[in-house]
């Protein structure tokens, strides 16, 4: 299942498993409205960064129209099921398979036109067209809703309103409804963890070997009979799909999709920050960095208020634990991650090991 992709360190294999079963059972373990947006919010992102990384880690490519792929699966969702009076499961279908055919045209056009020239240009060129993209995306208010966005219904069995009990399940942190809202939960969980085992698949393949072979070194790999702008070129269309089925989740938990929800730079940003922090080129860092950034974004605000409270006798602490500050917090974390985990935290784990075993040998 793993594709022999082991975690080859202990402490990597038990981190592993303990975020993989607290999403599993996120909705029991941690109930309410704010745990289980973030714990869905998690799953997406490592679907989007698995893909990112399948793109920069494996291939050694830098591109910023990512989030381009990912609005575009989101769109896709929105404007299919918003334009049918009754939403079903044929206009999701529709809406994926749209997106997918768009994103598939574009990510071909684009690694067939750019990736002949060096890394630096075509990270600008992918810059310009999801600029360009988001721009479109805003104008187009008749099509895509503008900056308004879109709001759509979805199928019963995913709606909030849809109740498989009429009574709460009862867990000791407390009650858990069972409504559509969970089943769109475990829907996303099985598609992500999909996902997820079929980037790895495609990464630990001859394919992937190739990719890693080209990311080394490209003039070597081309020496060798591989044609490099093609494989180069698969990678963009693969990562580009991945990060469509991402954006299509998305739409489908949130029931709303916008500019700014799923085309915004900052969530470029974002991927770039949990694929360091997890380790590039480590499709397990995309688990470990989604689950620590995303719970960083959404706690540390309520973290820095309980310390400012606590410190309120103190000089000057309470003014910078303030809340409003958590983006200088986080911003002192991901400084201090990069500076102890170089080479991201599954990297760090990983080496970690391999000294523990030469020890050993010794």
């Amino acid at each position: 299942m793993l594709s022999n992709d082991l975690p080859r360190s202990r402490w990597l294999a038990a981190l592993l498993v303990i975020l993989f079963l607290g999403l599993a059972f996120a909705p029991f373990l941690f109930p309410g409205v704010k745990a289980l947006n973030v714990a869905a919010k998690v799953l997406v992102f490592v679907a989007l960064v698995a893909s990112f990384d399948l793109l920069l880690g494996y291939t050694g490519i830098v591109s910023f129209a990512h989030t381009m792929f990912f609005g575009i699966g989101a769109y896709g969702v929105a404007i299919a099921l918003s334009a049918v009076e009754e939403p079903s499961w044929g206009a999701i279908a529709l809406g994926v398979l749209c997106a997918l055919a768009v994103s598939l045209v574009l990510s071909l056009m684009i690694g067939l036109f750019s990736l002949r020239v060096r890394a630096i240009f075509f990270a600008m060129i992918t810059l310009a067209v999801a600029s360009a993209f988001l721009t479109l995306a805003s104008q187009l208010s008749d099509f895509t809703g503008g900056e308004d966005g879109l709001s759509f219904s979805v199928p019963e069995l995913l709606s909030p309103g849809f109740t498989l009990s009429e009574e709460p399940l009862v867990t000791p942190l407390g009650e858990v409804d069972l409504n559509g809202k969970l089943i769109t939960y475990y829907l996303i969980f099985a598609a992500v963890t999909a996902i997820f085992l079929t980037i790895l698949r495609i990464v630990n393949s001859p394919f992937g070997r190739v990719l890693q072979a080209i990311r080394e070194n490209d003039f070597r790999a081309e020496a060798l009979g591989y044609r490099t702008v093609v494989y180069r070129t698969l990678s963009n269309v693969l990562s580009a799909g991945f990060a469509t089925l991402a954006g299509c989740l998305l739409a489908l938990w949130l029931r709303y999709n916008g500019p700014d929800t799923s085309l915004s730079f900052e969530i470029m940003l974002d991927i770039l920050l949990i694929v360091v922090i997890g380790g590039m080129g480590t499709l397990y860092g995309a688990l470990i960095g989604s689950v620590l950034f995303v719970l960083a974004q959404s706690y540390l605000q309520d973290l820095l208020r309980l310390a400012g409270e606590a410190t309120e006798g103190i000089p000057l602490l309470p003014a910078l634990l303030t809340p409003d500050r958590w983006l200088l917090w986080m911003g002192v974390l991901f400084v201090l991650s990069v500076y102890y985990f170089p080479t991201g935290i599954v990297g760090k784990l990983r080496e970690r090991a391999v000294l523990a075993r030469l020890k050993g040998m010794k």
